[in-house]
């Protein structure tokens, strides 16, 4: 007999996942000392797991933070900026808008009737919410799968709250 476990396999985020993502990350106040400490700590996950990732916070069309770890390219800030864009312009996270095309049997690129060249809803950017004020700003990581750069804003904006 043998014990083979095996881990269950990653199951994608429907919807409700990530529109429930987004009422639980509503932040209480956004400061240029919040800024940093949220950029520090996504910096510090990259760095633990190796991640070859560029790091960006903007908040009111200024960018309050900016990291480039090993591995990651120019390219990355030019994806960062596309997914900033469709935070921007649609108020949710840029993962969250390509799932919601995608249930609706199409693509973001084929429907949005934007331009690819500035906008990508691939994962990686998030709304900085904050409450009383609504988006102010987004949060982004690009340098791995769409999926694993949205999952580590969540975790690093999950952590961020815990410890304020």
């Amino acid at each position: 007999m043998t014990n083979d476990v095996r881990p269950a396999p990653e199951t994608t985020p429907g919807i409700e996942e990530l529109e429930a993502q987004e009422r639980r990350l509503v932040l209480p106040r956004f400061t240029y000392d919040d800024a940093w400490a949220l950029g520090s700590l996504l910096v510090e996950l990259a760095r633990e797991r190796q991640a070859p990732v560029a790091v960006d916070i903007h908040r009111a069309g200024q960018q309050l933070f900016h990291a480039a770890l090993p591995g990651s390219t120019p390219d990355n800030d030019a994806w960062i900026a596309r997914k900033r864009r469709v935070v921007e312009r649609y108020g949710c996270a840029s993962y969250l808008v390509g799932a919601r095309f995608r249930a609706k049997g199409t693509t973001f690129e084929s429907s949005s009737r934007l331009d690819p060249d500035l906008y990508a809803a691939h994962g990686g950017s998030f709304p900085l919410h904050v409450e009383g004020a609504g988006v102010i700003g987004a949060v982004t990581v690009s340098g791995l799968q769409q999926l694993e750069d949205h999952r580590m804003v969540v975790e690093a904006l999950e952590r961020f709250l815990g410890h304020r």
